[in-house]
């Protein structure tokens, strides 16, 4: 059986008190759930969000890392500093990153590569832009980031991957893929992975869907069977409304 999960990506949002603020809130609203629920905030209160959730059930994440172990790499982080501070899960390729910072596939290779090395969790993820969707190019879009990263992957390094379908034009834009367009791309994702590495790894691997979802559509996204839960923007920032996508799955 998949594991679903629900992450919240808070981005660059929240400073130390109102990250304390909002843990506190989760962590006492969380229901019980059969999901796995993850929150990142930013770097600067990874260490105190850990610290924070000790005695929850729910995981910290980082919102990137650099690729190198060490180095004269300015205002980067690396694997081994998060792992020292007790995050082992890290979101790589979002498209705020890709975009906004010029990451392409060769650079989250490294670091995707640099994550499982380290035993890290990876949540990649992966979308097309709304000119791919308009001309119909959305489904070889997406299966060239899936295979430029992620099919040279020994098998055994599957079990740390999450993936994460995020439509770059229903990111913090309101606009949201409809349940039957996103079900329609996991279903393509899942059959692009079987035939490229294997069906029990199409089969077991945790799809996400990102792209402004919130209280009033989670429901109908997570009911679709190739959905597995997922990474939450802007309504990770409220915890009522976080709460209430957890309790939708």
């Amino acid at each position: 059986m998949r594991t679903q999960i629900v992450a919240g990506n808070w981005k660059m949002n929240k400073n130390l008190a109102e990250t304390e603020t909002l843990l506190s809130e989760l962590a006492a609203k969380l229901p019980d759930t059969k999901a796995e629920v993850i929150v990142a905030p930013t770097f600067v209160n990874l260490a105190s969000a850990v610290k924070a959730l000790d005695a929850s059930d729910i995981q910290v994440a980082a919102q990137n890392m650099h690729f190198e172990s060490n180095g004269a790499f300015t205002g980067e982080i690396s694997a081994d500093m998060l792992l020292n501070i007790g995050v082992d899960t890290v979101i790589l390729g979002h498209s705020e990153r890709r975009s906004i910072f010029g990451e392409d596939d060769a650079l989250l290779l490294k670091k995707v590569e640099t994550a499982l090395a380290k035993n890290m969790k990876v949540i990649f993820c992966f979308g097309e832009e709304l000119e791919d969707r308009k001309t119909e190019k959305h489904f070889e879009v997406v299966a060239s980031q899936l295979k430029n990263v992620l099919f040279g992957l020994a098998p055994e390094q599957w079990s740390k991957i999450i993936l994460a379908y995020e439509p770059v034009w229903a990111i913090g834009t309101g606009e949201t893929a409809s349940p039957e367009q996103a079900q329609e791309m996991h279903a393509f994702i899942r059959k692009t992975i079987a035939d490229a590495v294997t069906p029990t790894i199409a089969e077991n691997v945790t799809i996400l869907y990102g792209g402004s979802v919130k209280p009033a559509n989670a429901k109908d996204i997570f009911s679709k069977p190739d959905v597995d839960g997922g990474l939450i923007g802007g309504a990770s920032l409220k915890s009522d409304d976080f709460i209430a996508i957890v309790n939708a799955i």
